[in-house]
């Protein structure tokens, strides 16, 4: 992929449970538009364009009147696969990307490679079961999702942490600076970063 070609990607995903509609620019400006559905997402979707830098859209239609599950799950599948469009041939970019950040007592570190090979560890002791009516578990069904249909191996770690929104809302920044570091274009890299020439 050129590093100037226009790095965006539309997704859409309808199922009998969900119905979902992405549009993300990796070259963006933090711009949002998120209606989920479930409001602890929204924010949280908020938080990771706004500290990415990404211009998103998100449009989602769940069964929440049974649970959140498959909304958050869905969610996570289409981000992945957003991200993969846009980058197309991996061309060009850092490929690696790292962050800790803090909130608060709270500090957590996100270490990405996006290498087509999909792998996470996700190691992050969150104290409540629940956020106000979200269910904490899920975060970790999101990031599953991501690394699946993205192609990344992301590690997440909490190094310290007591408030559960604290928490989440820490990794979910962490998430998108690292993510916003990985897919910088390297100024001396034609071609994906790899021994291999291919990704």
């Amino acid at each position: 992929m050129s590093k100037k070609a226009i790095r965006k990607s539309d997704v859409r995903r309808c199922t009998k449970e969900t119905d979902i509609l992405i549009e993300l620019s990796l070259d963006g400006s933090g711009d949002h538009e998120i209606n989920t559905g479930v409001g602890f997402i929204d924010h949280m979707l908020t938080l990771f364009a706004v500290h990415g830098l990404f211009d998103l859209k998100v449009k989602a239609n769940g069964d929440t009147e049974i649970d959140d599950h498959h909304t958050v799950e869905d969610l996570g599948i289409c981000m992945g696969q957003a991200f993969k469009k846009a980058l197309g041939d991996m061309s060009g970019i850092n490929r690696y990307g790292h962050s800790y950040v803090p909130m608060d007592e709270t500090l957590a570190r996100v270490c990405v490679d996006i290498s087509n090979r999909p792998y996470l560890h996700f190691n992050v002791d969150i104290p409540d079961q629940k956020v106000g009516n979200f269910d904490t578990s899920l975060a970790k069904e999101f990031f599953r999702g991501l690394v699946l249909n993205g192609g990344f191996t992301l590690h997440v770690d909490l190094l310290h942490g007591e408030n559960s929104h604290h928490i989440l809302e820490a990794v979910f920044k962490a998430l998108a600076r690292a993510l916003a570091q990985a897919i910088t274009c390297h100024t001396n890299v034609s071609g994906p970063l790899s021994s291999k020439g291919v990704l």
